[in-house]
């Protein structure tokens, strides 16, 4: 990453979230090594069953079991890795580079943000920041998923599994349509380049850590949230940009539960008990609900729920080839007015 130019200086942010990551599970070294030799062979399977579940195939004619590479990862490099994809996203700001105390106090603050992240998320597929061989990165997070299979108490074998699946269901989604990384890349620097024009941002930010001042001091919640800080027309390229993403994960849910029981025994069990854990996180007070505002969860949560029932619904209308031309143009992706009425898109997309 280069240090000289941009918003943030990413490296001094990956250093600030590997301190700030807190610890993972206990394990002694043979368990950690079958857990990672566990993930990379899950990883491998998983795409196989999610291309035969999605239909799906990549455009130039790879193997499903080829279309990512796999990495195993701890939080701190979990950190890294996603702050190398805000380097690439937000290269288009590098022109009006600020000053470096000015990049060194943005460093610190998406260092926490990162660190609080990394003992979040159990996987990621990355399309934006690809390998020497042009893949994307697909990224398991070891300790996460550690963590979360022993407070669920689920087979250890099949959550693994079936955590690969959603990823790998993910870097088959990019593989088929291969102008979507771009797409998403050209929306997501149009908003940030209108962000970093808005003179009206800056006082919007005062409100947001207001809330969570007054969380932590036992204050009032005002309900500010990360879409209060945007204008109109940046809220649309938002929530436009929050129509694919909804899409992705609500089609990556679907594949990770309809692989059914044959390949993961206990597929019914692990989703159960993962949504009521979701529910519970959902249902948090203070700290935790101002914190879930301020870094999206809330509305990630929404995505996965919205676009499963998006994906269904067309499925169910179309067929899975009508829905898989969702991925032959970006004419063709959900508005966000769509998500939420599934026969709206069939309409414009099937007449």
């Amino acid at each position: 990453m280069d240090t000289a130019e941009g918003p943030v200086d990413w490296e001094l942010a990956t250093r600030i979230a590997g301190r700030l990551a807190a610890p993972g599970p206990v394990a002694d070294r043979a368990e950690l090594t079958a857990l990672v030799d566990e993930l990379r062979d899950a990883a491998g399977r998983a795409a196989v069953h999610a291309a035969a579940i999605t239909g799906l195939a990549a455009a130039d004619g790879t193997a499903p079991e080829q279309v990512s590479t796999v990495l195993v990862v701890d939080r701190p490099r979990w950190a890294k890795a996603n702050a190398e994809v805000f380097a690439a996203m937000t290269g288009p700001l590098s022109a009006t580079s600020p000053s470096a105390t000015a990049r060194a106090g943005a460093a610190v603050q998406v260092g926490g943000v990162l660190a609080l992240l990394s003992g979040k998320v159990l996987g990621q597929f990355d399309p934006f920041t690809t390998t020497a061989d042009g893949r994307g990165r697909l990224l398991l997070v070891a300790p996460n998923v550690l963590h979360h299979e022993r407070r669920l108490k689920v087979d250890p074998s099949d959550f693994r599994l079936w955590v690969a699946l959603h990823e790998q269901t993910h870097a088959l989604q990019f593989a088929a349509a291969p102008w979507l990384a771009d797409h998403l890349r050209t929306r997501a620097a149009e908003l940030l380049t209108d962000l970093a024009a808005d003179k009206a941002l800056v006082p919007r930010l005062g409100e947001l850590l207001g809330a969570v001042t007054r969380a932590v001091t036992g204050g009032p919640d005002d309900g500010v949230g990360v879409l209060d800080l945007l204008s109109a027309r940046q809220r649309e390229v938002f929530e436009e940009v929050g129509a694919v993403m909804a899409l992705l994960e609500g089609h990556a849910d679907v594949a990770m539960d309809e692989v059914g029981p044959r390949v993961v025994p206990s597929v019914r069990t692990i989703r159960k008990a993962f949504e009521a854990r979701r529910d519970e996180a959902a249902r948090s007070r203070g700290v935790d609900r101002v914190l879930r505002r301020l870094l999206g969860l809330d509305t990630k949560l929404a995505q996965y729920r919205d676009g499963a029932a998006f994906v269904r619904a067309v499925r169910k209308d179309v067929g899975l080839d009508g829905l898989n031309a969702v991925w032959t143009s970006p004419d063709h992706l959900p508005v966000p007015q769509e998500i939420v009425d599934a026969r709206a898109w069939v309409r414009r997309v099937h007449g």
